[in-house]
């Protein structure tokens, strides 16, 4: 990868698409303070939710100091977008997925999988109890309703950490989280008012939590899940543990780069712009060392995700 130059770093490849998603922003904004239509705003929450993404995924990418030679302007770049624009911590979110990046479906290590209503093999469905036991009888049915809630889920484990956790950047992050809180609710209620302001945020919040989640989950959910006994080498491990999405410049751009799990996960610290290039050179690789490497449609990554919760939770059933 070296030899091919991949390995360099992409600021300027980030720093068009920092430009593009602020002036997507700044377009909804204007819609938001024009117009009080109901049915016109409704549309424009969910065109914020997919902006929101795009923002996300700019903080996943210097989170992975992708972009910049400097680990403080990857930083700096990463809460500017993940704590001021998302109301996210990002020093919570990086020490997160650095975990999952180490040991990804790793069913005691992965903090990805360590959900309780969710249930990733047939032991540990059976270890469900009460309430838990019954989401994840019917955890195919819930997923997709779930994600709706993944955006607040990320907002709470972000002041959660900040409160409770030291941390290198915690005042900023504080601060920035606060700041977040006043622009992203103010300029709501000041252009919409209480009521529908309120389900602007309901509605944006819930369809941003649908966006990620449904990004990140063909990424491992239903792909192998290791554990301490049978753990591979990192190689195997982040290979056969990936799922890829077949890839197309509409589909990289929905999935911020991610479409290429196998290819991120091996190379993290490789932009995306860079991991198509990349693909071809791990295809061959694996191909050549007989490893499995795995891509499908986005469609067929869905219902691979549905029919291995089904599987795995068909035991709670009987």
């Amino acid at each position: 990868m070296q030899r091919l130059g991949l390995l360099k770093k992409q600021p300027g490849f980030l720093t068009v698409r920092i430009l593009s998603n602020l002036a997507l922003l700044l377009l909804s904004l204007t819609v938001l303070l024009i117009s009080d239509n109901i049915w016109l705003q409704v549309a424009n929450a969910a065109f914020m939710a997919f902006v929101f993404g795009q923002i996300g995924f700019v903080a996943h990418d210097t989170g992975h100091r992708q972009a910049y030679g400097s680990p403080a302007t990857n930083d700096l770049v990463g809460m500017l977008h993940a704590n001021l624009l998302l109301g996210m911590s990002q020093g919570w979110w990086v020490r997160k997925h650095n975990r999952h990046h180490a040991n990804p479906n790793h069913s005691d290590l992965d903090p990805d999988i360590g959900m309780v209503i969710m249930a990733f093999t047939e032991e540990d469905a059976l270890a469900k109890r009460g309430f838990n036991r019954f989401m994840v009888r019917y955890q195919a049915i819930f997923l997709f309703p779930l994600l709706l809630f993944e955006g607040l889920s990320l907002r709470i484990g972000s002041l959660l950490f900040v409160m409770r956790h030291r941390s290198r950047y915690r005042a900023l992050e504080i601060v920035l989280i606060l700041l977040n809180l006043v622009w992203f609710a103010g300029v709501i209620f000041f252009a919409l008012g209480a009521a529908k302001g309120l389900l602007f945020i309901v509605i944006q919040q819930a369809l941003f939590g649908f966006y990620m989640g449904s990004v990140f989950a063909p990424n491992h959910k239903g792909m192998p899940v290791v554990s301490q006994k049978e753990e591979p080498d990192f190689l195997h491990l982040q290979v056969l543990t990936a799922r890829n999405i077949h890839p197309h410049p509409l589909t990289d751009y929905w999935y911020g780069g991610l479409n290429y799990q196998i290819e991120h996960h091996l190379f993290p610290g490789l932009a995306r712009n860079r991991l198509k290039q990349a693909r071809e050179v791990v295809m061959t690789f694996c191909q050549e060392n007989n490893i499995s490497y795995y891509s499908t449609s986005i469609l067929g990554s869905y219902r691979e995700i549905l029919s291995s919760y089904h599987r795995v939770s068909a035991p709670l059933r009987r």
